[in-house]
């Protein structure tokens, strides 16, 4: 039985076999738009909207045809440390040393072969026209005809970034990270080693690499390259087993928190409170464990406080103005069709922006975009209205 979902037509039976899922439980999947198929030309491409037994949300199942399916495992969930020295005796039992390596502010993407191009897959197993361009501008398909079992996971990192621009790492536009290699089907990492020797060898950027430790110097060590990466205003570290066989767990600067923050509380409507809750009470933790003298507290809860309130008062203050609350991105790409395709993609993810007229420079284009949060712009004008809380 084919099961059309939506305009991709799934081959039941056999994806049901494949996965080793009842067929009735996949038709449930489909009817409830649980697995869906990504648009256009990747209707042959369904990603889970929900997690179902072993299988990730984001995981996306490739269709190949004559019977043939691939399974690219979704992002795993990366545990957090809220106190670092017990966190890693707890979760790195029977090992030795540890690998340290920069976690990088950006977006993560899945990068796979489709027929003869590469394609970016988000976190929730869409595939972002604008990514797949830039993939496909900066990395070395070789790899991935050497390699078709493998999946490359990495950070999309710069300022020119329609998601989360930063201008930290003296990038000028967009540049690829990998941080992970992962086979298909199963989703098992590769050994770090053996990541950064493939990685080098096709002249893919990385992580860089802090430094790899024995288990009881690791937490001092660690300190020390968060003191180190706050002060530049980087994001933080992830922890690994060199052979990867514990799952990675993260850690991040007192000054990274406070940045999401500032980002945050500007669009305090329009962001989810578990997201502002976690970054305070990190922060609380990380103080208590470094045991911070009465200064350095004072120092700390300024910075937070400061990156709470203020956003929010300019936020109010604009609306009271009558002025709307956006964001501004900028993002280059070298087709025209590409920025229709994102266009397109970004009202299907319920995006409100306005995208500029495209600008030539040299052989590429550069667009801004406007992103409008409606949701934070409207709540507060209803306050100066004299709505209730």
């Amino acid at each position: 039985m084919l099961k059309r979902a939506d305009e991709g037509i799934l081959d039941i039976p056999k994806a049901a076999g494949y996965l080793d899922i009842p067929e009735k439980r996949l038709e449930d999947l489909i009817e409830r738009r649980l697995l869906v198929p990504n648009k256009g030309k990747y209707q042959q491409l369904f990603h889970f909207e929900t997690s179902v037994s072993s299988i990730e949300r984001g995981s996306v199942l490739y269709q190949k045809g004559n019977g043939k399916f691939e399974l690219i495992h979704g992002f795993p969930k990366i545990r957090r440390a809220m106190l670092l020295e017990p966190a890693i005796k707890k979760h790195f039992i029977n090992t030795e040393i540890l690998c340290v390596e920069e976690k990088m502010n950006g977006y993560n993407v899945r990068v796979i072969l489709f027929q003869d191009k590469l394609i970016a897959l988000t976190r929730g197993g869409n595939v972002c026209p604008y990514s797949t361009e830039k993939v496909n501008l900066l990395l070395n398909i070789d790899f991935f005809r050497d390699h078709p079992d493998y999946v490359l996971h990495g950070e999309m990192v710069g300022p020119e970034n329609p998601y989360v621009p930063k201008d930290i790492y003296g990038i000028k536009s967009l540049a690829f990270f990998v941080f992970d290699i992962r086979k298909k089907n199963t989703g098992k990492p590769i050994p770090t080693s053996r990541r950064r020797q493939l990685a080098e060898k096709y002249g893919f950027f990385q992580v860089p690499l802090l430094g790899e430790y024995k288990i009881e110097e690791a937490t001092e060590a660690i300190f020390k390259h968060i003191k180190e990466l706050g002060k530049i205003g980087h994001e933080g570290v992830v922890i690994k087993d060199p052979d990867m066989i514990i799952p990675p767990i993260k850690y991040t600067c007192s000054q990274s928190n406070c940045s999401d923050l500032l980002h945050a509380f500007k669009f305090y409507n329009d962001v989810g409170r578990d997201y502002l809750f976690s970054r305070v009470v990190r922060e609380g933790f990380q103080s208590a464990e470094w045991k911070e003298s009465e200064e350095e507290r004072r120092a700390r809860c300024l910075r937070l406080g400061e990156s709470i309130l203020n956003p929010m008062i300019e936020t109010v203050l604009k609306v009271q103005k009558n002025e709307k609350i956006f964001d501004d991105v900028l993002i280059r790409v070298k087709n025209l069709e590409t920025l229709e395709e994102f266009e397109d993609y970004s009202r299907m993810l319920g995006l409100e922006a306005i995208f500029s007229k495209p600008k030539k420079v040299g052989d590429e284009y550069l667009v801004s975009i406007h992103k409008i949060n409606r949701s934070t712009s409207d709540k507060t004008k209803a306050m100066w209205n004299g709505d209730l809380w």
